[in-house]
């Protein structure tokens, strides 16, 4: 014979919702922690290595109060948002990859710049928003904007030649890891700057080892690996990333060599992103990436 509850009705309801907060709570502080073939996990690796190296070996001018302060207004900022917009998942990983990206390239003379392009980065992801993608690559954004106030400057990333070679290794096996569907944007990209180098030392006369050396730039691989190659931020059509990388190449030439911005790269992508909705809304596809676990 079936046995009855005799607890009372708004007993049951508030036990049922305590449960589901809970398991709310543990999927959202255990979700970082599984699949780990997801590219990110890679890419993170990659990321922290060098910079480790870059503080210890390499004499990168970050100190590692800014190292701190930019992960650490990351990481909150990140999970502020998760909460405020109610998502099941806390996922730090695009938090780090995007904070370990500005230890890289960013420099400030005040530790609160470098601080407020971390909340901005971020923050960018959850607030400037189309059909479900982040408009800009939070790094780029972020760089972007603190460049245009002349509050912060790009470091040069000259980081020796082994050094270069080896995370342009690291960056082509995370582009591997990532889908190799995805990595014909960063490969446009660099075939299409390179190629220009070339073009244009040979047009001006320059010997072969000029464009050479303006390619072993840590920033043109962080860039091309990490920024314009970001499936959140990139055309959903195969077509129109391979497009899109070339336009962004050229552009970004036009204003390092015409235009004489040696920050070219940066911007070319920050003017270049509100694009990439309206290419989508031309060449509709029936699925977009997605990580191993869906994140915004």
């Amino acid at each position: 014979m079936a046995q009855w509850s005799t607890e009372p009705a708004g007993a049951l309801v508030r036990s049922a919702q305590a449960f589901a907060r809970n398991a709310r709570r543990e999927q959202f502080w255990r979700s970082p922690l599984i699949g780990f073939r997801d590219p990110r996990y890679w890419q993170i690796l990659s990321l922290a290595v060098l910079l480790a190296f870059g503080l210890c070996a390499l004499g990168f001018d970050q100190s590692p109060v800014s190292v701190a302060a930019i992960l650490c207004c990351a990481l909150m900022v990140q999970w502020i948002c998760c909460k405020a917009a109610r998502l099941l998942h806390y996922d730090p990983l695009s938090a780090l990859i995007s904070a370990l990206s500005l230890c890289l390239l960013l420099r400030a003379e005040q530790l609160w710049v470098l601080a407020a392009a971390s909340v901005l980065a971020i923050a960018s992801k959850f607030l400037i928003r189309c059909n479900g993608k982040h408009v800009f690559n939070p790094t780029n954004f972020a760089i972007g904007v603190m460049l245009l106030s002349g509050m912060a400057w790009i470091s040069p990333a000259q980081w020796g030649s082994r050094t270069w070679l080896a995370f342009l290794l690291s960056g082509l096996a995370s582009l591997v890891l990532s889908r190799a569907k995805r990595a014909g944007v960063a490969l446009a990209f660099l075939a299409t700057f390179v190629g220009i180098l070339f073009a244009r030392a040979l047009y001006l006369g320059d010997p072969w080892a000029i464009p050479i050396k303006q390619m072993q730039s840590g920033a043109l691989l962080v860039f091309a690996f990490f920024m314009i190659s970001d499936p959140k931020t990139t055309p959903n059509q195969r077509g129109m990333r391979i497009a899109f990388g070339v336009m962004v190449a050229v552009l970004a030439a036009y204003l390092q060599y015409v235009a004489y911005l040696p920050q070219g790269l940066m911007y070319a992508l920050f003017f270049a992103s509100p694009i990439v909705p309206l290419l989508d809304h031309l060449c509709a596809v029936p699925r977009r990436y997605q990580w191993s676990k869906p994140t915004v």
